[in-house]
């Protein structure tokens, strides 16, 4: 808005200025033809007395001469012809033939022949005629004159003065009106900028410090204030939310550890397994829904953590229990990270890529993109792949790659959306997509993780 408005203000000024150029060129030029005018209509005829001031001022004004006075190189500037000889027949006076041209002082004779003479009229006119200026000069035959009327008038030198008090005027209004309009949208951008700041802390970790102080103009007040309320809604309702899920968890856990305890009497031990297997799969798809619930406002502070040494501890996690993982090429690279949260993502990927291609390698690399530089984890594996498709839907919720709900395929659905939850938690993307085979055919998933590096 300063920018358009300070544009605005330039142009207007600039048109003043051309405007009052114009106005000015036609002044000066108006006074140069009245005053020439005013020199030929004088009556000739007129007699001085000599030596008189009166005759001394005559000869400075008009000269008496009988051939044309415009000198060989010189033009005739017709427009100012027109002008004026309308002039001089508003006034009554005839004109046979009329000659106006513009001429360096230093070349006009009859001009420094007078400022070279000693008269008294002469050391006058000297303050008037500037050797190194120019000069307008009019010649004017009447009809049944043999001479030739010769007035001259100095041409004045651009009058630079308006100009100043025009550029002067618009540092004024720069001053006054930009600084003034600064000023205002700084009281009225500063709080909103307030509000973006707090809108966006609260988005990413969604938690409330207290209410914003209401500043600025009364809109933007009534729109702090309308914020505030809502925000402590929202949190209300999210507070709300983590004692529910608390006391869901903890109600139903505590039955299901109940049940561990009476299979123990099932003397069947096929069936007293199967009884197990769903307890633990029910309990384990409780944690995910509770971690997804609680990913979003994380207890845990943020700690530098080497995420190399990270994802190799992860590896080794599985190289222990026998598992086929492979850690491939890694990059050092360092951030500011939750590693409780992070470890939960990348063993989720790995638990996605072992249980659909029976293997998993990773590998780690730091890449410079537009948004800046960026940590990526691949985790890639030989399984069939994901229908181009369904690739979207598979990181939403209690999607899974096949019908079953058994841990040992399909699972509950939410490893990956938790992942990718955690991936927007640390700032970064999880993105999925099909590795390709030298004759086209889809040999396995690629799965990336990638996490902003900062500075």
């Amino acid at each position: 808005m300063l920018l358009a408005v300070a544009l605005a203000l330039l142009v207007a000024q600039g048109l003043s200025a051309v405007l009052l150029y114009r106005a000015e060129q036609h002044r000066r030029e108006a006074g140069l033809i009245n005053t020439l005018a005013f020199q030929l209509v004088a009556d000739p005829r007129f007699e001085y007395s000599p030596g008189g001031q009166r005759e001394g001022r005559r000869r400075w004004l008009l000269e008496r001469a009988l051939t044309s006075p415009i000198l060989r190189g010189e033009t005739h500037e017709t427009k100012r012809e027109e002008a004026l000889r309308a002039v001089l027949v508003e006034q009554g006076i005839e004109v046979s033939e009329l000659v106006v041209l513009s001429r360096p002082v230093s070349h006009d004779r009859y001009i420094m022949r007078g400022l070279r003479g000693d008269r008294e009229q002469g050391r006058m006119e000297r303050g008037r005629w500037d050797p190194h200026g120019k000069m307008l000069l009019a010649g004017l035959k009447r009809p049944g004159d043999s001479e030739w009327l010769v007035a001259r008038v100095p041409a004045p030198e651009g009058n630079n003065g308006r100009f100043s008090g025009v550029i002067l005027q618009t540092l004024v209004l720069y001053v006054v009106l930009v600084g003034g309009l600064a000023f205002l949208l700084r009281r009225i951008t500063r709080p909103l900028a307030e509000l973006t700041s707090r809108v966006g802390r609260f988005a990413g970790r969604r938690e409330s410090t207290g209410p914003l102080e209401p500043s600025g103009p009364e809109d933007t007040r009534r729109l702090i204030t309308a914020h505030n309320a809502m925000e402590a809604r929202i949190a209300a309702l999210i507070d709300e939310k983590d004692v529910m899920l608390g006391a869901i968890g903890h109600d139903l856990k505590t039955p299901l550890t109940a049940l561990r305890v009476r299979i123990e009497s099932v003397e069947d031990e096929g069936e007293r397994a199967k009884m197990a297997d769903t307890i633990e799969d029910i309990s384990r798809s409780l944690d995910d829904i509770l971690s997804l619930a609680r990913v979003g406002r994380p207890s845990d502070p943020l700690e530098r953590t080497d995420l190399s040494a990270l994802v190799s501890s992860v590896v080794e996690e599985y190289e222990d229990m026998g598992e086929n993982v492979v850690l491939g090429d890694t990059e050092r690279c360092a951030l500011e990270l939750r590693n409780t949260w992070l470890r939960r993502a990348l063993r989720n990927l790995i638990d996605n890529a072992l249980r659909y291609g029976g293997e998993a390698r990773i590998t780690l690399a730091r890449e410079v993109t537009p948004e800046g530089q960026r940590a990526v984890i691949r985790v890639e594996d030989n399984g069939p792949g994901i229908p181009d498709g369904d690739i979207a839907a598979m990181l939403q919720p209690f999607v899974r790659g096949e019908a079953s709900r058994n841990r040992e395929t399909g699972g509950a659905g939410l490893g990956l959306t938790l992942a990718r939850a955690i991936a927007e938690q640390h700032g970064g993307t999880l993105m999925l997509g099909n590795r390709y085979s030298a004759d086209g055919a889809v040999s396995g998933l690629l799965a990336e993780l990638s996490l902003p590096l900062g500075g």
